[in-house]
């Protein structure tokens, strides 16, 4: 067997770094069983060195920008123009024109062939130790070597990882921007990165408005953003991204030009991708293709926003709607876990909540498993007489942060996207909800009734 990738061929080579690069989990992974030798470009070898020894010196995986700045530190001080050059050339085309065609393929491949390749060294090495007459060490030389190429945590060592329980406990939240869910026993700063919140309501009620509030949150806290629609056009999220920040009334956007471009030259704002696919065409392997081009491109988001779940298409079929839709979830929820990014997205509830006072998990549209796999599932309820005035009520159906069971009374405003809970509004509990609805219900009867009986006392 060759002890390098020569047979793959060039392009298959530079991918396997761009995976490095995509994929930290698997970099971790190939660290044991590789070799920056096993390149047959020279150019690959040392990136691929200079990557591994920035890891082993601070235990992690350093960015595309500042692997460049460490080579270019590096490079400086050498005679190997070729080489330089090799270099320059190929770190600028995978960070202008990256092609992330195969990168599965790759990725399984060459950790096939360097784990195949350490087994090999294993069995050289269990040769000599039997001439030896060293038995015992045959077995253990045999069992790491299997072990080796495994993922790469062994998981929570309990007694002797305690540290980590007491000094990892930031969640990193990204804020909603809204005070009374962000406070400290609710969501405690936000969702926080590797979770996934759900935002459920009605149709025609404001989800998507709710999902541009969120990302033109984090944008003014100078955070990235990436905002998926399956729905409206990419131009139409803008407009409602530009009112939000701009506080303009989308119908005058297009016509307050001037005062928008103003705002953002004096405004501190993150990035923002908005990317339209067509409704039932983005699977999520769709959406981590995506932003593993936007990666390449020294684009690291901050919160992804996903308007929304339902829409997507799955990547399996059943035969029941509702195992494509909880698995869709499940993947979004691996999804943010994988990019240790929080994602929200929204969620269809079905005809008996549109005229609910309260929209609940029951009322999640098709599954109740997609309410299992989410992290934090908020739900937001008008009814057609509150729809003219701009109040709701916001529900807080699940959280694993903190409290759940809470709901606000909450002013949206569509024509900017935002969304407030009314001042002096209190939080109220499910029961006092209910019971101020009957009481309301009786007063309404009883001034019915006596319309009725002309009863004018």
């Amino acid at each position: 067997m060759n002890s390098h990738f020569g047979q793959y061929g060039k392009s298959f080579q530079e991918k396997i770094f761009q995976a490095f690069i995509t994929d930290q989990n698997w970099a971790a992974q190939m660290i044991e069983v590789m070799t920056p030798s096993y390149f047959e470009q020279k150019y690959l070898g040392f990136l691929t060195e200079r990557y591994f020894s920035y890891h082993e010196k601070y235990k992690s995986f350093p960015t595309l920008p500042l692997l460049i700045t460490i080579i270019r530190d590096d490079l400086r001080e050498g005679n190997d123009v070729i080489l330089r050059d090799q270099i320059i050339e190929f770190l600028h085309r995978i960070k202008m024109n990256p092609d992330m065609g195969d990168l599965d393929y790759v990725k399984e491949k060459s950790l096939d062939f360097c784990k195949k390749q350490s087994l090999k060294d294993a069995l050289e090495k269990a040769v000599e130790l039997i001439a030896s007459d060293k038995y015992e060490s045959v077995v253990d030389l045999m069992k790491n070597a299997i072990s080796r190429g495994m993922p790469s945590t062994l998981g929570h060592i309990f007694f002797e990882d305690y540290e980590g329980r007491f000094t990892e406990i930031s969640r990193f939240p990204c804020p909603t921007g809204i005070p009374e869910l962000d406070k400290r026993g609710i969501l405690s700063g936000g969702l926080g990165r590797g979770e996934l919140g759900v935002i459920t309501a009605p149709t025609g009620v404001g989800k998507s408005h709710f999902l541009v509030n969120l990302g033109a949150e984090a944008l003014s806290r100078g955070k990235n953003v990436i905002h998926y629609t399956f729905e409206l056009s990419e131009r139409a999220v803008g407009i409602r991204y530009d009112s939000n920040l701009c506080e303009i009334p989308s119908n005058d956007i297009i016509d307050r030009k001037e005062e928008v471009l103003a705002a953002y030259e004096k405004a501190e704002l993150g990035r923002l991708i908005i990317k339209e696919y067509p409704t039932g065409s983005a699977s999520v392997m769709t959406i981590r293709n995506h932003i593993e081009k936007l990666l390449l491109k020294s684009f690291v988001p901050s919160l992804i926003i996903i308007d929304y779940a339902d829409i997507m298409r799955s990547s399996r079929r059943y035969d029941s709607l509702r195992h494509e839709l909880k698995l869709i979830y499940e993947e979004l929820r691996n999804l943010a876990m994988d990019m240790n990014v929080p994602i929200w997205t929204a969620s269809q509830s079905n005809r008996d909540a549109a005229n609910a006072s309260v929209v609940g998990l029951e009322n999640m549209s098709e599954a109740y498993g997609k309410a299992m796999v989410a992290d934090v599932v908020l739900s937001l309820s008008r009814k057609p007489m509150e729809k003219s005035s701009g109040f709701g009520r916001l529900f807080v159906a699940k959280n694993r942060a903190g409290r759940d069971g809470i709901l606000y009374p909450v002013m949206l405003d569509t024509s900017m996207s935002k969304i407030r809970v009314v001042e002096n509004g209190e939080e109220m509990s499910l029961a006092d909800v209910l019971k101020t609805d009957a009481e309301s219900m009786k007063s309404l009867l009883k001034k019915k009734w006596k319309e009725v009986n002309g009863d004018d006392g």
